[in-house]
């Protein structure tokens, strides 16, 4: 550098100089000042915010300690060395960030202000894309009608290339259409000062264009870490790579099944001293978010969520949260369970504590679905002794009928293959795994990977808590993105089962009335205690909590129409007849009638009712047809109750022509349809026109859900009345032979009671029984016996869903031909 006259200092001296020589010369600069420099600072101290800041200004300590290059009252020589001072300072900061190969941004979005207009209503919906090359590293949630929105959302972002802007992209937010762009902005990272906290404001653009676009408010702060921090982060990269691999290949050792039931004591976190309490699972990498129960501290979920576990995955969290619509969500307390400690192939019924909050929340959980021939589900490794089957079988001999009441039984089912299933992939084949059911326990099979004939040869046990239990076996297709394709199920009644006989069972569809492709080969094999299950007929069914819900629909509310309809006028008959008796329309009838009635009444004693029912119950016996004729006669009656299902649609239409309920299933689509468009044309962006548009529009809407509330009502008790009547008819026809032994037994055992004891005292023990019930069992259920009698009984529907499809074996000839 050319020798100008000024001393020449030293590299490390030039900040101490300037900052000695501007202290010293300030007053005299001051009182100096000509009027053409007064001019210009108070012009630049008149400019606005907007047009003095920069693009991306941080507040840095460098500014504090440089004199301005462009400042007009320094000479052409300290200008100069202002310059060479800032270039070499800015090479000393990249040579001081070149030391670190990794580093951590964290940044806290806060605020935006001013920012553009992009609907009709005078607002914008916007929301912040944070990139560093060609990768969203954070995306903000969505701020509804708001220019100057508020975020305060924080994140970390590793940073390898510090070099390298960060890009930020502010769009709003349209349902159903491209998002409007509503300008960005780049911050040079090399522009922080390492380990220094600063608050930066963003100035937003469009490029091209020098409109302003608004502006957006971050807390920034570079952390260097070291090479052992970098290692590590490459580690864990890795591994969630691995991770992920290995889950879009879905080698997985097991499913972990959870079935989120209900809650109990949870912290009251809102005002009216209630909660919006949802819950958070997460097994490794994989997480699931439950729905939310709205104001109550006792939610019930019933909900179920399936997890993929991996053998360095087996701890299950799960967090209570509390949903907040204007703010973020509140915590309401933990659990972790270390699925390592639990039996496999079990459903575990568990209630957990919150830890760092208050109750507790209940699950069913179900570790199942092993891959590999090491496990004790699989057929390779699977050796019968007969000292287990004898084992068994003295566990439910008669000589224990009164120990263990609520162990009834014990099923076990051996899974073997499918075949013919459906094609759900489009490749013309499918991902099938198999899932048992048998009320609330839940077990599943491994996934065989493209093919239409998987092999599974699994084996599986449960636990019979009632032996009119239905086994349901569902088949289902895999897809990559964790959802599933129904293929098939069967319904297999407990009582239906021949111990030990290999067979294949056709399957059917969702609602098993119709036949789909496919067959399934099990195994099944029940032992059970007869008094056990005697007993427990008499009491409570179990509840399935996964039962689906119901609603309201114009079929079903018309079908039990029908149904009771059926037996009403089946009374009117009764009726008509007992009336042409009275008026001896029929005189040889009529005289009949009224001998019969006089010898009855004459010689009437209080056990000749349960007589009377064992006379009808032994006359449907001796016109029983015989096994084949009854199987003719289930596949008969199963394939016209899928015909009237189908075909007598309209027919029910015309009777029932005189209110058409069609419209409620879209009621919700007109509803917001219509009422936005309504707000849009004529309402806008007035605050008091909206909220009474929003008011009609829930008044609207309540009353629909109130009509549909309804008839939601009339339909479920309609089906109710039905399928008791229906399951009396079944009990009379031996339906289920076990169950119509069972009363007959009862009644013959009530005729000789009837017989030896007078009725009051019958009557005393019966109140006696319903008095102390309570006090001798505080826990207990209040029940009917005969109405949990009758819940056991199948009605025409269950019957027509659990008749088995015979298969037909396949002919010589066709065998021949395909061999040929």
């Amino acid at each position: 550098m050319e020798n100008t006259g000024t001393p020449t200092l030293p590299k490390k001296g030039i900040l101490s100089y300037f900052r000695r020589r501007r202290r010293d010369s300030s007053p005299n600069r001051s009182r100096s000042s000509s009027p053409q420099v007064d001019r210009i600072s108070s012009e630049r101290s008149s400019e606005t915010p907007i047009e003095r800041s920069t693009d991306a200004v941080s507040f840095s300590p460098y500014a504090e300690l440089l004199p301005d290059p462009d400042d007009t009252t320094l000479s052409e020589t300290e200008r100069l060395l202002n310059a060479q001072d800032a270039a070499l300072n800015r090479q000393q900061r990249e040579s001081h960030l070149r030391q670190f190969s990794f580093f951590q941004l964290n940044v806290t979005l806060k605020q935006g202000h001013d920012l553009v207009i992009r609907d009709s209503c005078g607002t914008s919906d916007p929301y912040v894309k944070f990139k560093i090359g060609r990768r969203v590293v954070f995306k903000s949630k969505t701020i509804h009608r708001d220019l100057n929105p508020e975020w305060f959302e924080t994140f970390s972002v590793p940073i390898e290339d510090v070099f390298k802007p960060l890009e930020v992209k502010v769009f709003d937010y349209d349902r159903g259409l491209q998002d409007d762009f509503m300008g960005s902005a780049q911050l040079d990272l090399t522009s922080l000062e390492p380990n220094m906290p600063s608050e930066v404001q963003l100035n937003l653009s469009e490029h091209g264009k020098d409109s302003y676009m608004g502006y957006l408010l971050l807390n920034v702060n570079l952390i260097p870490k070291t090479q052992e921090d970098r290692e590590q982060h490459l580690r864990q990269n890795t591994n969630i790579a691995d991770s992920s691999g290995r889950m879009k290949n879905q080698i997985w050792s097991s499913v972990v099944t959870i079935v989120l039931v209900e809650g109990k004591n949870l912290l009251p976190m809102d005002a009216n001293g209630l909660s919006d309490p949802y819950v958070k699972f997460r097994l490794g990498n994989e997480k699931y978010k439950s729905k939310v129960s709205f104001k109550t501290l006792a939610p019930q979920w019933l909900e179920q969520i399936d997890l993929h576990m991996f053998d360095d995955q087996k701890v299950l969290e799960m967090t209570v949260w509390d949903k907040d619509v204007r703010s973020k969500d509140d915590f309401m307390g933990r659990c972790t369970l270390d699925l390592a400690q639990l039996k496999r192939e079990t459903t575990h019924n568990l209630w957990l504590d919150l830890a760092d909050g208050a109750g507790s929340i209940h699950i069913l959980l179900t570790i199942t679905g092993t891959v590999g021939a090491e496990t004790i589900s699989d057929l390779a490794n699977y050796e019968p002794l007969p000292s287990e089957r004898q084992a068994l079988l003295n566990r439910y001999v008669l000589q224990r009928s009164f120990q263990r009441l609520k162990d009834v039984g014990h099923l076990t089912v051996k899974v073997f293959k499918a075949r013919n299933l459906m094609a759900a992939d489009f490749a013309g084949k499918s991902d099938p795994f198999c899932v048992l059911e048998l009320v609330n326990a839940r077990l599943q099979t491994q996934t065989e990977y493209k093919t239409l004939t998987p092999e599974w040869n699994k084996i599986f046990t449960f636990n019979v808590r009632d032996i009119h239990s239905v086994l349901e076996v569902t088949v289902y297709d895999e897809d990559r993105n964790k959802t599933v394709e129904f293929l098939g199920k069967v319904g297999i009644p407990l009582l239906h089962i021949h111990s030990g006989e290999k067979k294949w069972y056709a399957l059917k569809d969702k609602k098993m009335m119709h036949r789909v492709k496919g067959e399934v080969l099990l195994e099944l094999d029940v032992v059970h205690n007869p008094i056990k299950a005697s007993i427990r007929t008499f009491n409570p069914k179990e509840e399935k909590y996964m039962s689906q819900e119901q609603k309201f629909k114009k079929k079903v509310f018309m079908t039990n129409v029908a149904r009771v309809r059926q037996f009403i006028l089946m009374f009117l008959h009764a009726g008509r007849f007992i009336q042409s008796c009275f008026q001896w329309e029929s005189v040889p009838r009529s005289l009949a009638a009224f001998i019969v009635y006089i010898v009855i009444v004459y010689n009437f004693e209080l056990y000749m009712l349960p007589v009377a029912l064992i006379l009808v119950f032994l006359r449907n016996y001796m016109v029983l047809p015989s096994k084949e004729q009854q199987r003719c006669l289930e596949r008969e009656a199963a394939q016209q109750t899928a015909v009237d299902d189908d075909d007598s649609e309209d027919e029910k239409e015309k009777s029932l022509s005189t209110f058409d309920f069609s419209f409620l299933d879209l009621f919700d689509f007109v509803i917001y349809d219509t009422v936005e468009l309504f707000e849009l044309c004529t309402v806008g962006c007035n605050p008091d026109k909206r909220r009474l548009a929003e008011e009609e529009r829930k008044s609207f809407k309540e009353r629909l859900q109130a009509v549909q509330d309804v008839c939601l009502t009339v339909q479920n008790a309609l089906g109710y009345m039905a399928s008791h009547a229906e399951s009396i008819k079944n009990t009379f026809n031996f339906t289920s032979p076990f169950l119509s032994s069972l009363l007959i037994v009862v009644l013959c055992i009530g005729t000789v009671v009837l017989y030896f004891l007078p009725l009051r005292w019958l009557i005393m023990a019966w109140g006696i029984n319903k008095f102390t019930k309570k006090l001798r069992s505080p826990n207990s259920i209040p029940n009917n016996e005969l109405f949990d009698f009758l819940s056991r009984v199948p009605d025409d529907q269950e019957k027509a869903m659990y008749t088995e499809i015979i298969l037909e074996p396949a002919s010589p000839n066709l065998k021949k031909k395909k061999s040929q």
